[in-house]
C-alpha cells in the first residue's frame, strides 16, 4: 500500500528564499509489518545473500550489562505473536512460554551472527547509487544485536542482485540478543520521495536568526501555529526541515548533540547521510509527517509505542543515522545517534 506524506504547511522557501539551494531529496521508507521475500525491499526481512559468501559475524566484545537478560531472536518473535493474539487474555500455555522466555538465554561467547536490518533495491530507492559501483543495485544492512557500547554495530553490503544466482537458504542467527528492540519486525516498505531542508542547528547564524524571529513568519498567517511564536524555529524543526522515521538520504537530524564534523576516516571527505534507522515513524511534535489515516490502517498491539511499526528502539528512543563516503563505497561508514 502506497503512503503519501501530507503537504507541508506551506512552502518555507517563499518566506526564507535562502533555504531553496539547500533542498535535498530523501526517501521515506514507511516500513509496515508484512511478509517480505528476498526479492523485496524490506526492514528485518530475508536477504538476497549469496550461498558462497560467508555470513557476517561480530567479534565483540559482548559484555553483559547486568540488567537485561538476553533472549533469542526466535523467542522475541514468539513473544510478539503471543502478545498480539492475546486480546482476550493469555492461556496457561501462553503464560508458560512467556515465563520461559523471561528467564533469558545464556550470554553468548565468541563471535555473534549479525541480524538483517534492511534490504533496499535501487529500483525502489533510486538515490542509492554507491560511488564506483556502477552495477550495484542492492544495499544490505545488518547489525550485531548487542550494544557497542550504546547501540548495535552495523555492517553495509552493496551488491548486484543479478549476480546472486545461488541464494543462502538458512542464514545463521545469533544464539542471543541483548534486547528484543534489536530484532526488527519483518516489514515491507512503501518508498516515498520528499523534500528536506537542513536541521536548524546546521544553518548559518544569519539564517538561524531569521528563523528565530517571529515577525518573519507572520506572512504565512494561519499556516503557522501561533503556539510557536516564542520559538518559531521549533516549528521549522518539527514540520518543515528533516522528516522523521526510517529514510534514505536527505539531511541529518540533530538535538542530542550539536552538529559535528562527519568526515571519512580514510580520505577526509565530508560524508553523506545514507540510512536512518528510527525508533518511531513520528512523535507528538512531528505528527504532521504521518500519512493520513495511517494509524487506522496499521493499528499496533497494546504496549507498543505509537508509530513503532518495526519494533526497533535505538539508544532508548533515538535514531541511528548511517553516513557514507561519497568518494569510495569501500571506505568505513559512520554511525551517529541523534
Amino acid at each position: 500500500m502506497s503512503r503519501t506524506t501530507p503537504p507541508r504547511p506551506f512552502d518555507v522557501t517563499a518566506l526564507f528564499p535562502q533555504l531553496a539551494p539547500l533542498a535535498r531529496t530523501a526517501t521515506r521508507l514507511h516500513p509496515r509489518a508484512g511478509s517480505p521475500s528476498r526479492h523485496d525491499s524490506s526492514v528485518g526481512g530475508p536477504l538476497l545473500w549469496p550461498a558462497d559468501e560467508p555470513w557476517p559475524y561480530c567479534d565483540g566484545p559482548h559484555e553483559w550489562d547486568g540488567v537485561n537478560e538476553p533472549t533469542s531472536p526466535e523467542d522475541v518473535r514468539v513473544q510478539r505473536r503471543i502478545n498480539e493474539a492475546a486480546a482476550s487474555g493469555y492461556t496457561p500455555e501462553d503464560r508458560a512460554v512467556l515465563e520461559r522466555i523471561r528467564a533469558g538465554r545464556p550470554w553468548p561467547e565468541g563471535p555473534v551472527a549479525m541480524l538483517p536490518v534492511a534490504q533496499l533495491y535501487v529500483r525502489d530507492v533510486p538515490l542509492l547509487r554507491p560511488p564506483g559501483r556502477a552495477g550495484a543495485d542492492l544495499l544490505q544492512v545488518l547489525w550485531c544485536p548487542f550494544d557497542h557500547p550504546t547501540h548495535p554495530r552495523t555492517a553495509l553490503y552493496w551488491r548486484s542482485a543479478a549476480e546472486v544466482t545461488d541464494v543462502l537458504g538458512s542464514p545463521p542467527e545469533p544464539p542471543a540478543v541483548q534486547l528484543s528492540d534489536y530484532v526488527p519486525q519483518p516489514c515491507l516498505v512503501s518508498p516515498e520521495e520528499v523534500t528536506e531542508f537542513p536541521h536548524f542547528l546546521e544553518l548559518d547564524k544569519e539564517s538561524q536568526g531569521r528563523l528565530s524571529d517571529w515577525s518573519g513568519w507572520e506572512a504565512a498567517g494561519d499556516a503557522v501555529d501561533g503556539a510557536y511564536s516564542v520559538a518559531p524555529q521549533e516549528f521549522y524543526i518539527n514540520h518543515l526541515s528533516v522528516s522523521p522515521g526510517w529514510k534514505a538520504g536527505g539531511w541529518s537530524r540533530w538535538g542530542v548533540t550539536d552538529p559535528m564534523p562527519r568526515t571519512c576516516s580514510a580520505c577526509g571527505t565530508g560524508m553523506d547521510p545514507l540510512l536512518t534507522i528510527a525508533s518511531t515513524e513520528w512523535n507528538k511534535g512531528t505528527g504532521s509527517w504521518a500519512p493520513e489515516g495511517d494509524q487506522a490502517r496499521d493499528p499496533l498491539p497494546p504496549g507498543v509505542p505509537p508509530a513503532n511499526y518495526t519494533r526497533v528502539v535505538v539508544a532508548g528512543g533515538y535514531a541511528l543515522q548511517l553516513h557514507v563516503c561519497p568518494v569510495d563505497a569501500d571506505h568505513p561508514h559512520l554511525e551517529l545517534v541523534q
